[in-house]
């Protein structure tokens, strides 16, 4: 029997990528891939902004920030990928059963302001590339952006696998740009290892490093590798589950490495570029501008923006399926991935476009660091849930983590968390002493720290103190009874008609369901423009040629000794034909597919999911 997969996490890739019949390292590389999805969110366009401010501001002194956080991005991430193998949830969905409504809902606001803010550095930064790389101007490039809202639907159409393959290979291309700067810089070996001695010079180098562990470890990517490891088909047996824990284990750590090998690569190539040479870049753009001069040739400035585009159109994907995952999983509530895509790409292109505007295009570097530190300050609150969920033995059983890893996974956090606090009084005290109206921007923020931190707090208390699930999860919500009713009949049936060949099985259907007790309606809608705008007062050639196919229909119906009668509309078909059945009192509808699928849907429209919505009484497709 097949697996019901509607109610898990990504149900439509859920269990897609089978490991039971392969072997060895066949089997390895049946696991690669979630993490390369992953890793893409570890060096995306915000990324770039932080180590070019680190580098170019402080040298190689803030490399040791870069090999810390993507040591706890390694042990977060593995932990997140043990919950989702071993208790078959996701992130948000296992911490909605651990915690009441109202924290689900302030953790569910923060884990989207999260990916609000990555996305926006996905959307600056690509549009810098484009500039970059084509010279369109910056706010042309933000507008551009919107279109890659449907490379998402694209390439899951072909699978999760193929999904994978093209990331990896943006990866790839990422990794063979920074080897050919790395290669032209030629940073001095000695500096890069006196770069890992832990040293803060400054208030300023604090909210890099914070940026840079928001920019390396980010949130969302633990709702989303959690979700991930599911696509993979294992046997549920204890030596099985082992198996996968550890092969994607080997899949992080790899994985993750390879973008430290980027991360560090553009911090690097600032510090010998720009630091050693007494220049303060703290912008991308600029950054592009004096690499070529620096390094003495072009072929530097052009790979440069060819991984800058890259960098954010690998990332782009990993904002939707975590958006598409905490909205699940928080709220039970899912949306298609391209409607998510572009809700979620608006809410960026709009402050993105609104800051060009007004302040110009010098701002958005400032923008781009902005959106790291918010990813860093939601850190804590999926941290600390995911921390607690790992180590709850009811739920986990022997796979509970053991305690020295808690007393790392807790360190972590309380690193995390910790410059996070001193971030976000640093900002907050900056705030109102240059405020013109300190009393008035005190008494708003201040609060409001208070209320984040209280709810911090809770969830770090709250497990410890009442361990009991809140609610469990339930993605249909509660189970009702069933009402039989077995001699109920159809005493009306709507058809929809479009003079195709698929007419013929919706007619058939429809009369064998009915009999010849029932009264059909054949229902066809005129889409001319004439119609669209004139309604029943359209006179055109469609409408009458129209009427004239209906009325061929209808005498073919009655010859047959059934009860039908015809209806004409008018204006698109999704939209008239509910109006009907609604108003002529039909209680089954039975439409044909339209026979066309994937980039067709998008461009002509999806007729039968949209009447469904729209009317309640049951549609029946007549395949």
């Amino acid at each position: 029997m097949a697996e019901n997969t509607e109610h898990k996490s990504l149900s439509e890739i859920h269990s897609s990528v089978n490991t039971t019949a392969v072997s060895g390292w066949r089997k390895l590389f049946a696991f690669f891939g979630p993490a390369y999805m992953i890793s893409v969110g570890y060096m995306d366009p915000g990324n770039w902004a932080t180590d070019i401010a680190g580098g170019s501001l402080f040298g190689y002194k803030l490399l040791w920030v870069l090999v810390m956080s993507n040591l706890i991005a390694i042990l977060l991430q593995t932990l997140s990928a043990r919950l989702g193998i071993v208790t078959g949830k996701d992130l948000a969905q296992a911490s909605r059963e651990t915690y009441p409504p109202f924290v689900n809902f302030v953790l569910y606001i923060l884990a989207e302001l999260a990916i609000a803010a990555c996305d926006l550095a996905e959307v600056i930064g690509m549009a810098i590339g484009i500039k970059l790389l084509f010279g369109l101007p910056l706010l042309a490039g933000v507008c551009i952006t919107v279109l890659d809202t449907f490379l998402l639907l694209f390439l899951l159409h072909f699978g999760v696998r193929k999904l994978e393959a093209f990331i990896i290979c943006l990866v790839a291309l990422i990794g063979a740009c920074f080897a050919v700067e790395m290669f032209l810089a030629q940073p001095a070996i000695g500096d890069i290892f006196s770069g890992m001695i832990p040293s803060i010079p400054n208030a300023e180098a604090l909210a890099i490093a914070t940026g840079i562990i928001g920019a390396t470890v980010m949130p969302h990517n633990l709702y989303l590798h959690s979700s991930l490891v599911q696509t993979r088909k294992f046997e549920k047996t204890e030596p099985a589950i082992r198996k996968a824990i550890k092969f994607n284990t080997i899949d992080t750590v790899i994985a993750l490495n390879l973008a430290l090998f980027v991360n560090a690569g553009i911090l690097i190539l600032a510090a010998s570029s720009f630091n050693t040479n007494g220049l303060h870049v703290t912008s991308i753009e600029e950054a592009h501008k004096l690499i070529a001069p620096l390094l003495g040739t072009s072929v530097a400035a052009i790979l440069f923006a060819v991984a800058l585009i890259a960098a954010g159109q690998s990332s782009t994907v990993t904002g939707t399926l975590a958006g598409q995952i905490i909205m699940e999983g928080y709220l039970n509530l899912r949306l298609q991935p391209w409607v998510r895509r572009l809700i979620t790409r608006c809410l960026a292109i709009i402050p993105a476009i609104i800051v060009i505007l007004y302040f110009g295009d010098k701002a958005v570097g400032d923008m781009l660091i902005l959106s790291q530190i918010i990813l860093s300050m939601q850190l804590g609150f999926a941290v600390i849930p995911l921390i607690h969920l790992v180590s709850n033995k009811k739920s986990m059983g022997t796979f509970a983590i053991k305690p020295i890893t808690k007393i790392l996974a807790w360190t972590s956090a309380s690193v995390i968390v910790f410059l996070n606090g001193m971030l976000v009084y640093e900002q907050v005290v900056g705030a109102i002493k240059t405020s013109d109206l300190p009393g008035l921007i005190g008494s708003i923020l201040i609060p409001v720290c208070l209320f984040f931190c209280g709810v911090l707090v809770y969830i770090i208390v709250k497990p410890f103190i009442s361990p009991k699930n809140e609610e469990e999860y339930k993605p249909h919500g509660e189970l009702k009874d069933l009402v039989i009713n077995t001699s109920f009949k159809y005493t009306k049936i709507a058809i929809p008609v479009d003079f195709s060949v698929v007419d013929s099985k919706a007619i058939s259907k429809a009369l064998s369901l009915g009999g010849k007790e029932c009264e059909y309606v054949l229902i066809h809608a005129v889409e001319s423009t004439n119609a669209i705008l004139h309604g029943k007062n359209s006179d055109d050639l469609e409408t009458h040629e129209d009427l004239k196919k209906l009325q061929v229909y209808l005498s073919q119906v009655e010859e047959h000794g059934y009860n039908c009668s015809i209806k004409l509309g008018f204006g698109k078909a999704s939209a008239v034909i509910p109006e009907i059945v609604n108003e002529l009192g039909c209680n089954l509808v039975v439409m044909a597919p339209h026979g066309h699928g994937g980039l067709k849907d998008l461009l002509f429209g999806t007729t039968l999911e949209k009447v469904r919505h729209r009317i309640s009484v049951p549609l029946m497709i007549a395949g």
